[in-house]
């Protein structure tokens, strides 16, 4: 939210550097996300008066001026193609190495040979509108009124001297989201009197009920609504200090009407509309749920098809303004409007966010709304309306209104003491500190003896206990006074990393040392992410957001899949065509639908691999790394997923029992995806692994002798998997201690439905040195068995 400095000192009187406001606004929970100085991009720019001019010698369109810019009385030379100037005007002068308006710099120069020390400036030049400045519109040089004097820095005459400070208001301080209520917390925090605004006017005779009726069909919705009517509008101009209010907090200015309704809105927090009496069907105004299909444009321009959720205005025969985010183009203000109806009220905040969330419409009043208007403050606000009205003499005011649904406007009382406020905030604030601070804030205190009866201000409906008492107390008296302590009953520890924390780290450690980086993506899927990888059934039984952020995170994960191809499939069309990510993070597994209790949280390792050089195998060099670090021992069988190739798939066996799957991304899936790089992914149910990891870490010491390695070429049937010939080849030895397969070949020598495989064999010893014919022994032994068991022969 936008806070003119100058504004703010309209009601309190801020003598203190804006910096050091801006930091005690931020301690006091109030966060200044950004100080403007608006007239930093202006400099080295002052005032002249236009002493003499007379026309360029060589060229039928410039002119040569000699001002008076204050400098030891001496005149410079400007030369101009401006023709809306005459001697003794006062204009902006650049001078020589000035600053403008979009980083333009100055220097001085020659034109057609006749030399110019500056430039004379438009109100674009200057980056201020009408808005600032009277005059600043016009298609050439800003003329500047008043009693000036040559030589004074232009931006205080242009209003450019200013300071806007955007505040990041809190969603339960909605008394914080306008100008004055901003007033109110610094004219606690500087010990200043805070100066009050005008509500009175002076009403005529006329009464609102003979222009129009007002019927509110649903008070859920609507708690309160205000009404009046104003005659005879006429359309005199917004005066200049209303004008530059709202041009500095972002708005433009448009009719009087309007801008006095966006005036209130800026200064008090409280939105307001006008209503066009004369488009207002049968004089009627009806506050009503929409009706299913009813239809509406709004003032910008847009329409939207209304459901009964959706809260509207109506006259008798349709929507005239959508309730708490714009009003209707049908009603809309304009110059030939004499006769306007008010509005001003307090709807239920929940219903103005669904309906601005639902027909994505976004204003500054739904913005408020949504955080909160007390009907306190919707009482007023018509008053403060009405004053400005018959301020800017706009109109003539008539004696009655109407006020349907008005709520009695009772003060929130709080029951409490000095010793609980205190317990609370873990520190001792004095009785009578913490008086005059909640007095500050416009609280009502009472005191008998410990004791505290505190009344909180009619705009402060976020006052519910104690701990908000003690809460402005400690935000007034200072966070940095509070001490750090321990808990009640609470002992130091040497703090460190569970057993399970640890196996984790280790396990992600062996994955970085493979080249890998870990990932962490979101808990929540879409539907379209399980029907992309064709197990939409498993979308069936995984656990709906009751109210997700869109339908891209409805879900609660059953699997890591989706989101490690999404992150692989991203990086890709982003031009990184190779890379290894891991991640360790829960899936969400219901015992039933719809939940009756808290979801398993299991525990699962992803991976994904992709590029060029990658295969099946050195992606499964990952789970090998793992099952290594973890001291298990993985196998692996053939196995099919839909998203996966039906010929390099893989499940990943621990003791005979399946806990995970590895494979390459399938064809026409990668296709689909436009991913024209190997892309293998990998799923492992890490809780199941890490119950029967061996976390000790065993020392082994080194072979007194040589090991001896042997190489195998068998031939085998087509069926037969490395897997089953390496277990074989392990369980026939005792001395084997490594088996690796270096090569695969198929060919018309070895005959179809065939394969050769070629191992190494590493064989180490224990107690004595293993002889050439010792190993020889050996290998037909597993030779032997390789037959016997899968009908394997050596070539």
């Amino acid at each position: 939210m936008k806070v003119p400095l100058s504004w703010l000192k309209d009601y309190v009187d801020v003598e203190i550097p804006v910096e050091e406001l801006a930091q005690k606004l931020f301690s006091c929970g109030l966060e200044v996300e950004e100080l403007v100085y608006v007239g930093q991009e202006i400099d080295r720019c002052v005032v002249g008066r236009i002493e003499k001019i007379v026309p360029h010698p060589d060229s039928d369109h410039l002119q040569i001026c000699s001002l008076n810019c204050g400098a030891h009385g001496e005149s410079i030379q400007i030369v101009t193609g401006a023709h809306n100037i005459a001697e003794g005007d006062l204009v902006p002068v650049a001078l020589d190495g000035s600053s403008l308006h979009g980083g333009v710099k100055i220097k001085k120069g020659k034109l057609r040979g006749v030399e110019s020390c500056g430039m004379l400036c438009s109100g674009e030049e200057l980056g201020i509108n009408g808005d600032l400045y009277d005059g600043a519109d016009v298609n050439g040089i800003l003329i500047l009124h008043g009693d000036l004097v040559p030589g004074s820095d232009i931006k205080p005459v242009v209003g450019l001297d200013d300071y806007v400070l955007d505040i990041a208001v809190t969603a339960n301080r909605s008394d914080c989201q306008s100008v004055y209520g901003i007033a109110r917390e610094v004219a606690a925090l500087l010990g200043k009197p805070l100066k009050p605004l005008a509500l009175d006017y002076t009403p005529l005779s006329f009464s609102t009920a003979d222009e129009v009726s007002v019927t509110v069909e649903a008070p859920d919705l609507c708690p309160r609504y205000i009404a009046h009517y104003v005659a005879e509008l006429n359309n005199a101009p917004t005066p200049l200090w209303m004008r530059r209010r709202l041009a500095l907090c972002g708005l433009r200015s448009i009719r009087n009407v309007v801008d006095i309704t966006n005036f209130v809105l800026l200064e008090m927090g409280q939105p307001m509309h006008a209503f066009d009496l004369s488009h207002v069907a049968g004089k009627q105004i009806i506050v009503r749920r929409a009706k299913a299909g009813e239809k509406i444009v709004t003032l910008d321009e847009k329409e939207f098809t209304l459901t009964p959720e959706n809260l509207v205005i109506c006259d008798a025969e349709k929507p005239v303004a959508l309730a708490g985010i714009m009003g209707g183009l049908n009603s809309e203000i304009e110059a030939e409007t004499r006769g306007v109806l008010f509005e001003c009220a307090k709807f239920e905040r929940a219903n103005v966010r669904r309906t601005s969330r639902a027909l994505g419409q976004k204003s500054d009043s739904s913005a408020r709304y949504e955080k909160g208007v007390d009907s306190y403050t919707t009482g007023i606000a018509i008053n403060r309306a009405l004053r400005l009205v018959q301020e800017l003499g706009c109109g003539k005011i008539a004696r009655d209104r109407f006020d349907v649904n008005a709520e009695e406007t009772k003060p929130i009382v709080v029951e409490t003491s000095v010793s609980a406020i205190n317990a609370l905030l873990g520190i001792e604030v004095p009785k009578e500190e913490i008086k005059r601070i909640l007095t500050s804030l416009n609280f009502s205190v009472t005191s008998r003896g410990d004791a505290l009866t505190v009344t909180a201000p009619a705009y402060r409906e976020d006052i519910e206990g104690y701990p908000d008492i003690a809460e402005e107390v400690i935000r007034m008296y200072g966070y940095d006074r509070i001490e750090g302590t321990f808990l009640k009953n609470a002992s130091s520890t040497m703090g460190g990393l569970t057993d399970a924390q640890k196996l984790e780290a280790r396990a992600g450690s062996a994955l970085r040392r493979q080249g890998y980086s870990e990932a962490i993506t979101y808990s929540f899927i879409s539907p379209r992410d399980y029907a992309l990888l064709r197990i939409a059934d498993e979308a069936k039984k995984a656990i709906r957001i009751v109210n997700p952020i869109g339908e891209d995170m409805s879900l609660m994960r059953t699997t890591l899949v989706p989101s490690l191809l999404d992150s692989a499939v991203r990086n890709v069309r982003r031009g990184n065509d190779a890379g290894r990510l891991y991640e360790f993070a829960n899936i969400y597994l219901a015992k039933e639908l719809p939940v009756t209790e808290q979801p398993e949280e299991r525990r699962t390792l992803g991976i994904a691999v992709w590029g060029g050089a990658e295969n099946f195998f050195t992606a499964k060099g990952a789970f090998e790394a793992f099952a290594a670090e973890l001291g298990l021992q993985f196998s692996y069988a053939p196995a099919e997923r839909p998203y996966l190739h039906p010929g390099k798939c893989a499940a990943v066996l621990l003791n005979g029992k399946e806990i995970g799957v590895l494979g390459e991304l399938a064809p026409d899936l990668a296709e689909e995806l436009s991913v024209e790089v190997p892309l293998y992914l990998g799923e492992l149910d890490y809780a199941a692994a890490a119950e029967q990891a061996d976390a000790a870490v065993h020392y082994v010491p080194l072979p007194a002798f040589p090991e001896v390695r042997r190489d195998l070429a068998l031939l085998a049937e087509e069926s037969v998997s490395c897997a089953e010939v390496e277990k074989v080849i392990a369980e026939s030895c005792k001395y084997v201690t490594a088996v690796h397969l270096f090569d695969v070949y198929r060919g018309a020598q070895i005959g179809e439905g065939k394969k050769s495989m070629a191992f190494t064999v590493t064989f180490t010893p224990r107690e004595k040195a293993i002889s050439p014919e010792d190993a020889d022994g050996y290998v037909r032994r597993i030779v032997k068995a390789l037959g016997e068991k899968l009908g394997l022969s050596q070539r």
